[in-house]
């Protein structure tokens, strides 16, 4: 069995194919099958259901896939281990973030590229399960997610907790709660609100909050993008809930305040995800050790406490 082999058939998977995955791998088409059929033959077990065009897996195949996975992965971290050794961390860390958790990656992800220079970082934007997709399927080194709401099941994936997600409320200076030293979830369900989508993962832990309050929030403007939420806001006609951890990239819009929220009964804690078997990403590694150093926790409690002030 041969590394080749195993790309092959994670690319059929991935592009559902036999023409698009070939290309994706620089080879012919009819290259890419007979490697196919070799493995197959090596397992003694068919792996591709076949047809007028590409129908799918078998379950033998979905196995196969899952253990594909893991091997490739398995061998870009030796590869990663050996050059690390050799001449310091080198190659590409991939990272995903939840929307809401982006400008917080970036305190990880300065101090990880001024320790390691020869390293470039793809940081992208995912859902929280997309980034339970890509892990498992070994796309991603590590994500920056929510880790108790509920909602992913991480399984066998390590995770390390790096802040609690505290609320506050954004409003006009001159609003009606601006003067008040802690408002009250009902109360700010009244206001004129800008609010993430729905279908953002941060939206649906506040909804669960107005509803323990006994409230319902409608807001007149929803987005899927934190900037585009503090881009209406700063024109003073909405007030929203904010993350504390946002503050550190966009702070407070001139003429508007930041108001203390009642205390909610579960704050999400928000962390960073890696696979938990096997010998890891050595990327995933080099991170966790930059996210010992620091106190991202302190840091944005000391923040939102400065705005308040």
């Amino acid at each position: 069995m041969l590394l080749r082999q195993l790309e092959y058939l994670v690319a059929l998977a991935r592009e559902r194919h036999f023409a698009r995955a070939a290309a994706a791998c620089h080879v012919s088409q009819p290259s890419l099958s007979a490697a196919i059929r070799k493995l197959e033959r090596e397992l003694d077990v068919p792996l591709v259901r076949r047809g007028q065009r590409f129908a799918g897996l078998t379950p033998e195949g979905e196995r196969v896939l899952l253990w594909a996975h893991r091997i490739l992965a398995d061998t870009e971290a030796l590869r990663q281990d050996l050059s690390r050794m050799r001449e310091g961390l080198t190659g590409r860390l991939r990272m995903g973030a939840i929307p809401t958790a982006l400008t917080a990656a970036s305190m990880l992800t300065t101090p990880f590229c001024e320790r390691y220079p020869h390293v470039r970082v793809l940081l992208t934007s995912l859902s929280s399960r997309e980034i339970a997709r890509r892990l498992t399927e070994y796309e991603i080194d590590m994500a920056m997610t929510y880790l108790d709401d509920g909602e992913e099941d991480f399984g066998e994936m390590r995770t390390v907790p790096l802040y609690e997600e505290r609320y506050l409320l954004l409003t006009p200076a001159d609003g009606e709660l601006a003067e008040r030293r802690v408002a009250r979830w009902a109360e700010v369900a009244a206001l004129p609100l800008c609010l993430l989508a729905p279908e953002m993962r941060n939206r649906r832990i506040l909804d669960a909050i107005f509803r323990q309050a006994g409230a319902v929030a409608v807001p007149a403007i929803e987005t899927d993008t934190v900037s585009a939420l503090f881009a209406h806001v700063a024109t003073h006609r909405w007030s929203s809930v904010i993350a504390h951890a946002w503050l550190y990239m966009f702070g407070v819009p001139e003429g508007m305040r930041v108001v203390r929220l009642e205390r909610p009964a579960h704050e999400p804690r928000v962390g960073l995800v890696l696979s938990g078997t096997g010998p890891g990403s050595v990327m995933a590694k080099a991170v966790l050790d930059i996210a010992r150093d620091l106190d991202l926790s302190e840091v944005f409690d000391r923040l939102a406490r400065e705005q308040l002030a």
